[in-house]
């Protein structure tokens, strides 16, 4: 005789598609098999379905990149099941890559009150906060993280939001704490650049921008600095050589304008790029022979 779990299986594969398990189970199938469209397909009828088919429809909108759609499955669960985390996690994350800052951070917090353990969650919930410019709540939730797992991304959550306090001091220390972890982290030595341009003090920008420069030969921000610091030193000619490497990776207009992600708050004005561009030209020009 068949055993129980080999009938049930039985029963599971000969259950009809429109039927919400049978639709399920076939959707996982199509999954397994990469073919997450016709697997979300067979879940999109309307009709009125248990909470793992808005799950799995929440996961495949997920994976096909249609977050708006996915945030939608992903809330339909979470009004069934107020308690679920899975569905918690999932919307949370999606609101992230929405940039809905302040319905993530609602999401998080909900998470938190039902799993109050949860370290990701605390960064999550940390960095959606940096982003709404709440640099006091987001240093607090940095702060709780207590498991070995977060403490790398806990101690640049800390940086940052010090950073952001303009508590100059402890954010460097952090961020030279966490690149004892991660040496090779460039986010860390770029926002040690931008920290130490906040404090005008060249010396430290100068031994950063090196030191990014070093893992990084085109790096907008260490060669930007650079530019910077020989600038304010008025040692134009290392300034122009260093812009002159600058303008290889980057339009000018987008150092004018900030449209680069590594282009920092402090930048040259018009009248210094002025000067930097006729050091330039004057350095390329070929040298007159004597006598003529």
């Amino acid at each position: 005789m068949p055993s129980q779990a080999t009938a049930a299986a039985n029963v599971a594969k000969d259950r009809p598609k429109d039927q919400p398990d049978g639709r399920v189970q076939a959707a996982l199938r199509l999954r397994a098999e990469n073919r997450l469209t016709e697997a979300l397909n067979l879940l999109s009828p309307p009709g009125d379905y248990a909470q793992d088919v808005y799950t799995l429809r929440g996961d495949l909108q997920r994976d096909l990149g249609q977050l708006y759609e996915a945030v939608g499955s992903y809330s339909t669960v979470i009004a069934l099941d107020p308690q679920n985390i899975y569905a918690h996690q999932n919307l949370a994350g999606c609101l992230r890559k929405l940039g809905r800052w302040s319905a993530a951070a609602d999401t998080l917090r909900k998470l938190l009150g039902g799993d109050s353990y949860s370290d990701a969650a605390r960064i999550a919930l940390g960095e959606c906060l940096l982003q709404l410019n709440k640099s006091e709540e987001a240093l607090a939730c940095f702060e709780a993280c207590w498991s070995e797992a977060a403490l790398a991304p806990a101690l640049l959550g800390k940086a940052v939001a010090l950073q952001l306090l303009r508590r100059f001091e402890e954010s460097e220390s952090l961020y030279l704490r966490f690149l004892e972890l991660h040496p090779h982290a460039e986010e860390a030595l770029r926002n040690l650049i931008a920290l130490s341009m906040e404090m005008f003090d060249l010396a430290r920008a100068e031994r950063y921008a090196n030191q990014l420069l070093q893992r990084d030969s085109q790096s907008v921000a260490a060669l930007q600095a650079l530019t910077v610091v020989e600038f304010e030193r008025h040692s134009y000619e290392s300034a122009a050589a260093y812009y002159e490497r600058l303008l290889e990776i980057i339009p000018e207009e987008k150092l004018m304008h900030g449209g680069n992600d590594d282009v920092f708050e402090y930048r040259l004005s018009g009248k210094s790029r002025d000067l930097l561009n006729k050091t330039r030209h004057d350095r390329f020009q070929p040298a007159r022979h004597a006598g003529r």
